[in-house]
């Protein structure tokens, strides 16, 4: 693995951002990460924050979250219940919010969803993360699954073409 230079002892105070968009993401995307930087910062202290979730699975990302920062000094887990898919149409609402953790946490670390990511509320998170935090270290983290930047797979398009000249439509 390639080391990575915080500028702090590991016996210094360590604080991280976690942001997802949805309750597993998270832990999909950085979950180890953050146990290799529990191992070696003692001292840290980890906002988890999940921005959408229904009430099943904000119980699930509270108990996640719970396991991962157990060598965590302080956590803070939040979850909120903002619509899923409909990110891009709540962003002022979600800028908000994001205003309020700038506020209540000062980050030295934080991960966010990758920029890239053709989930629009992925996309949403990490544009908003940029946007709110200039003085932070952020790093992206991927989720893979088919409509990330893993590339689009074409071979429904291809059966389709076929289809569609067989056919005649």
């Amino acid at each position: 693995m390639i080391g990575f230079n915080l500028g702090k002892s590991f016996d210094s105070p360590l604080k991280i951002l976690c942001l997802g968009a949805h309750s597993d993401d998270i832990e999909i995307g950085c979950a180890g990460t953050i146990f290799k930087l529990l191992e070696a910062y003692r001292r840290a202290t980890v906002h988890w924050v999940v921005l959408g979730a229904t009430l099943l699975r904000a119980s699930e990302a509270r108990k996640s979250a719970e396991e991962i920062l157990r060598r965590a000094e302080a956590k803070v887990v939040v979850v909120r219940d903002f619509k899923n898919s409909f990110f891009p149409y709540m962003g002022g609402e979600i800028k908000e919010y994001f205003e309020q953790i700038k506020r209540e946490a000062t980050p030295d670390l934080i991960f966010t969803h990758y920029r890239n990511d053709l989930h629009q509320d992925h996309r949403v998170i990490s544009e908003l993360t940029w946007n709110a935090f200039r003085d932070q270290f952020i790093f992206e983290y991927e989720i893979p699954k088919y409509d990330g930047d893993l590339g689009a797979p074409n071979a429904l398009s291809i059966w389709k073409n076929r289809l569609c000249r067989r056919s005649s439509i």
